[in-house]
């Protein structure tokens, strides 16, 4: 995507304010001056290697993640993507080909874990993978403005936020500051029926589940589902073994 600057129609239309926004998130608009030191400018960049074989449908994004995942575990890491023609072709353009809803966990880092590298996802992050406004708009930037077609909902084991909320929902005790939203958030995936460790591991998944129902119910997201152009799974990651699995 391009911008000119020769354009009929008024920026400030709400159709003018939609393109500039999207052409500046997809990563089309160029940078203040047009230029960094050293680099050519973005509009003769070469295309981003592996463009055209990069995956195109849920499917193949999830066998390119497990292939990632299996790398990352068996310590084969490739760290794709980084190259210097790599980053200046994703000046002018990204093909991210899966959202990843992760929690802000500081060893869980969606591209280290699938080992992928710049350009191949877009990661979205909050605790406990808790929902807003601000992450469900970020997730359905990914699906509708650059044509995403896998959302992956992942947890972790281990899961502080979890811990935090079932510890909350337990003693009553009220958390600090903004911590309270995410335990109010959780809740409701607590898993009442185990007791002390299991009850948060179980909570861990159960959330994931519940975090996926909510997007997928999402009406744009859910029409795109309807007509399989979108898939969205919950998976969750073993701090232990390094695995990353589905979960039903």
């Amino acid at each position: 995507m391009k911008l000119t600057l020769k354009t009929q129609e008024n920026p400030r239309s709400g159709a003018g304010r939609r393109a500039l926004i999207r052409a500046a998130l997809a990563g089309g608009a160029a940078t203040a001056g047009g230029l960094a030191l050293g680099a050519s400018p973005a509009a003769a960049a070469p295309r981003v290697a592996r463009a055209d074989s990069r995956p195109t449908t849920a499917s193949q994004a999830l066998r390119e993640l497990s292939a990632g995942n299996r790398r990352w575990r068996s310590y084969h890491q490739q760290h794709p993507h980084e190259t210097p023609s790599v980053r200046q072709a994703l000046a002018s353009q990204q093909h991210p080909f899966a959202v990843v809803l992760g929690c802000v966990d500081s060893r869980v880092p969606p591209e280290l874990v699938f080992d992928q590298g710049l350009g191949d996802l877009l990661t979205v992050r909050s605790a406990g993978q808790v929902l807003d406004e601000a992450v469900l708009g970020s997730v359905a930037f990914g699906v509708l403005e650059l044509a995403i077609p896998l959302i992956v909902v992942l947890g972790h084991q281990s899961c502080g936020a979890v811990s935090a909320a079932v510890h909350a929902d337990e003693t009553g005790e009220e958390l600090p500051a903004h911590l309270q939203y995410l335990a109010d958030q959780i809740r409701p995936a607590i898993d009442r029926g185990q007791t002390g460790t299991a009850r948060i591991d179980s909570t861990v998944s159960r959330n994931v589940g519940l975090v996926r129902g909510r997007i997928a119910a999402e009406p744009e997201l859910a029409s795109r589902i309807a007509d399989g152009r979108l898939t969205v799974v919950g998976a969750r990651y073993e701090l232990g073994s390094q695995l990353v699995h589905m979960l039903d």
